[in-house]
């Protein structure tokens, strides 16, 4: 009896829509630009079935810290303006900048990369990006994986996903239990929206019919949303060298109020002065086609303040100067009190 299932023609995995052959050569194409972000520790290829790292000499007890995260509907934006060299930075950005609040050194980073269908060209640009942000944040990009899986993705499609680790001084760990009254917050300027609150700026772009190609201020809105979330490993490594850094926050979803409450223990509250900073442009853009009030605002997105850290007042001057010679703008938001209301640990005055 014959099988019914049986066929006579060939069907390959090509035919499928995986192209292994393609999909080998862009990423031994890409090794170059990888090899660029090697460091001391790194050892294997970036081709291997897993990544190796050695940790460091020089550590009593070393705590590993990891982090992964995406890009999430940001990419929307890169594929409505064909851009794509900018989302592999935010990528790195969003995993790196959550290892380093506690106090930790960024060492490595994998990327995940999935598509219905590879674009050579796109491709390379995100790697670029990603390549980029290794480069700016001194971490190896030592392995990842890049994944075609036709039907899963619309045409033109991809998601990202980004995993880091860094290290630290068991010792050293900076974890918010040595902030105190009279601490001091600093805010550390974002670049723009970073990678958060996209969903909500997706649906007014959508809502109100606005092109991204509207101007504002003089720069067209679709380059504005996808400027790169801002790499702060840099300023917070030399912040932790110049003072008592008590505590650092993140600025993602939940805005300033979301994740500076995260690091203030219970007894404590953040007395934030929202005049010491103005809002970049493009949030007061978001706030006015949105009609959002200012505590939804800063409840969503970063307007304007990227990082968050809680340091002794002895350290301000210090740690601001550093940033000044950075060119990083910063701002005194807050300062650290005995909270009046267990359960309110952040007070706008």
């Amino acid at each position: 009896m014959s099988d019914s299932f049986t066929s006579s023609s060939k069907t390959t995995y090509q035919e499928s829509g995986v192209d292994i052959e393609l999909a080998d050569q862009m990423i031994r194409s890409w090794l170059p630009q990888i090899k660029r972000t090697s460091r001391l520790g790194q050892l294997g290829s970036p081709l291997g079935f897993s990544a190796l790292f050695e940790i460091p000499e020089g550590f009593e007890k070393p705590v590993l810290v990891s982090s992964t995260d995406g890009v999430g509907t940001k990419l929307k934006i890169a594929f409505e303006m064909n851009r794509h060299d900018t989302v592999g930075i935010d990528l790195v950005a969003m995993c790196v900048n959550d290892v380093i609040v506690q106090g930790a050194e960024p060492l490595y980073f994998l990327d995940y990369l999935a598509t219905g269908k590879l674009d050579e060209k796109v491709m390379d640009q995100v790697i670029s990006g990603i390549v980029q942000g290794c480069e700016i944040a001194n971490v190896a990009l030592i392995g990842g994986e890049t994944a075609e899986m036709p039907g899963m993705y619309s045409v033109g499609e991809y998601d990202l996903a980004g995993f880091s680790v860094g290290i630290i001084e068991k010792s050293k760990i900076i974890d918010g239990s040595r902030v105190a009254v009279g601490d001091v917050i600093i805010g550390i300027e974002s670049t723009g929206v970073h990678s958060n609150g996209f969903s909500l700026v997706r649906k007014l772009l959508s809502d109100q019919n606005i092109s991204l190609s509207t101007e504002i201020d003089g720069r067209i809105l679709g380059d504005i949303l996808l400027t790169p979330t801002r790499i702060y490993v840099d300023a917070v490594m030399k912040m932790i060298q110049s003072g008592s850094v008590h505590a650092m926050a993140h600025i993602t979803g939940g805005g300033i109020p979301g994740n500076l409450q995260r690091v203030i223990r219970e007894g404590l509250t953040a007395r934030l002065d929202r005049n010491s900073w103005a809002m970049p442009p493009v949030f007061n853009w978001i706030q006015r086609v949105s009609n959002l009030s200012e505590e939804e605002m800063l409840m969503t997105f970063n307007c304007g303040i990227g990082m968050a850290v809680i340091v002794s007042p002895q350290s301000e001057a210090a740690i601001r100067t550093e940033l000044d010679a950075m060119e990083i703008a910063s701002f005194r938001i807050g300062t650290i009190a005995d909270s009046v209301d267990s359960g309110n640990r952040i007070d706008w005055q």
